[in-house]
């Protein structure tokens, strides 16, 4: 059945047929906020894109709210957007690029159907690119791929195409394909139609791009060589087999490719109209049994991110809960996965970057926020009816260690508050060391930007200023209280435990230093 039969069915079905939950996902510096952006401007939901260059009146995008983000142009934390587009649904899932937050970025992952994953032209395939498609890869998360940034220098289109299936292994079959050279960016040609679209940014770039259907003879005659040379380029990829197929692109072994510039929204709307097209609309979830829960079921869902202070107005905290089951009704009483105790939905709401609607009814695939919902955690289920548990949410060693303090001893209730709140959503691991005491907590990160987030919102947003001694470990591994003892007999080796779930971790400078202390112990568990 196709996916427009389906949004037009009635029921949970039909509604869960209308969705499309996606992450926009690369390596940092390649566009993914602008791109937000971009698709929320083509969708009319905004009015302007953020993104508008130049010093004087250079705006923070909508998914950037924090004041850091603007304040750097980069993303430090995934934010959530939900709109309509051509009576589609569509839960857009801004992810942090920068490899220190890439713990943030895979939770979201976990929450989504497929991801559009952005290519700098001009740098093709970067580390976290790959390392992203890779994750895509392990979850079976379909993945469709936008070539960026083609209004600027970069790599030949063809070369980026061999680049893709040579080193991630996803065979690319563009759906859209460029008239000039990047830097040149004439317009697109679309594979499945055969029509040529010429594309002119807009002045200021800051509304929707200028486009023109224009006949294939006259594109010839305008743009000569560099029509010649991208039909010969069509006429290859026809050749070699690089066609769309439905199969295999769910199947997570092809990637359909897109070319644009989502700064200047060229190419947005073709990418847009793919994705209600050919995107996967939410469909039965595994379980951690392994069993599938049906959309139809009873309602199920889980939480895959926590963020507090997101509007200084509010203060408060709310849960990012992915909806994979059934139907949601704000006020409905449902069970907490892990307790089994009810829990009460009272505070639902809609969330567009920073702001934020009141929600009365969700569907499988909404992304729903429920505010001050303090007893969540992330990785938590709720469900109605029959028990449901889903997989738990990917976790990182941390190679980063630090003791935060304050000198502040009127601020250290405040201090508290903040480390706890920054350990639940999850920007820092806290660690309790038994020879410093709950005076002096220690942070574990996965990299060191992550410290700058908690240093700064502690001051920001609890009102504490606080200093950081960083720690000359490098590797934790997972231990038990009889390693714990074993370890007090070894130099450079220190036990702390996980405040969140309280895991002993026993830390190392390095690996061989682990690796030797391992040797001499045989019978200790070290489980990194």
């Amino acid at each position: 059945m196709s996916q427009n039969v389906l949004a037009s069915a009635t029921g949970v079905a039909g509604q869960a047929g209308r969705r499309r939950t996606f992450a926009v996902i690369s390596h940092p510096d390649a566009g993914k906020s602008t791109m937000t952006e971009a698709l929320a401007l083509h969708a009319r939901v905004i009015g302007q894109a953020g993104a508008v260059h130049g010093k004087g009146d250079r705006r923070g995008v909508v998914s950037d709210w924090m004041a850091m983000e603007q304040q750097r142009g980069i993303s430090v934390t995934s934010a959530a957007l939900q709109f309509s587009y051509r009576d589609t649904v569509i839960n857009l899932l801004d992810t942090p690029g920068h490899a220190d937050f890439s713990e943030d970025t895979y939770r979201v992952l976990t929450a989504v159907d497929s991801a559009v994953m952005l290519l700098d032209a001009a740098k093709g395939l970067e580390p976290q690119t790959l390392k992203l498609f890779e994750v895509c890869r392990q979850r079976q998360i379909p993945v469709m791929t936008f070539i960026n940034k083609w209004d600027r220098p970069g790599h030949d289109a063809l070369a980026l195409m061999d680049e893709i299936e040579q080193r991630i292994g996803l065979k690319p079959t563009p759906l859209t394909w460029p008239v000039g050279i990047a830097g040149h960016f004439q317009g697109v040609i679309d594979r499945r139609t055969g029509v040529f679209t010429r594309m002119e940014r807009s002045p200021g770039g800051a509304d929707l791009a200028i486009e023109e259907e224009m006949d294939r003879a006259e594109a010839a005659q305008r743009y000569g060589a560099d029509w010649e040379t991208a039909t010969e380029e069509l006429d290859l990829l026809t050749m070699t087999g690089a066609d769309h197929d439905q199969a295999t692109f769910l199947a997570a072994t092809s990637t359909p490719v897109l070319f644009g510039a989502a700064v200047a929204n060229l190419g947005v709307r073709q990418l847009l109209n793919v994705l209600v097209e050919l995107a996967p609309a939410a469909t039965a979830r595994p379980t951690a049994t392994g069993a599938d829960q049906p959309v139809d079921g009873a309602f199920s869902g889980f939480v895959f991110k926590i963020q507090a202070n997101m509007n200084k107005a509010h203060r408060d905290q709310v849960a990012f809960m992915r909806i994979c089951s059934g139907r949601f009704e704000r006020g409905m009483i449902v069970k907490h996965g892990t307790t089994g105790k009810p829990f009460t939905t009272k505070y639902a709401q809609q969330i567009f970057g920073q702001g934020r609607d009141t929600i009365d009814e969700a569907f499988p695939g909404d992304v729903v926020g429920l505010v001050n919902a303090t007893a969540l955690g992330i990785g938590d289920t709720l469900y109605t009816d029959t028990p449901v548990q889903y997989p738990p949410l990917p976790s990182f060693p941390p190679e980063h260690f630090a003791v935060v303090r304050t000198n502040d001893t009127s601020a250290f209730k405040r201090f508290r508050r903040g480390i706890e709140q920054l350990d639940g959503e999850g920007v820092v691991q806290v660690l309790r060391s038994e020879q410093r005491g709950d005076q002096a907590p220690v942070l574990a990160a996965v990299g060191p930007m992550q410290f700058e987030v908690a240093t700064y919102r502690l001051e920001s947003e609890f009102g504490v200023q606080v200093q950081l001694d960083h720690l000359p470990y490098e590797v934790a591994a997972r231990t038990d209280a009889a390693g714990r003892e074993i370890l007090r007999t070894e130099s450079n080796v220190e036990v702390m435990t996980r405040v969140r779930d309280d895991a002993l971790l026993a830390l190392f400078p390095h690996r061989w230093r682990l690796r030797t202390v391992a040797g001499r112990h045989p019978d200790l568990r070290l489980d990194s």
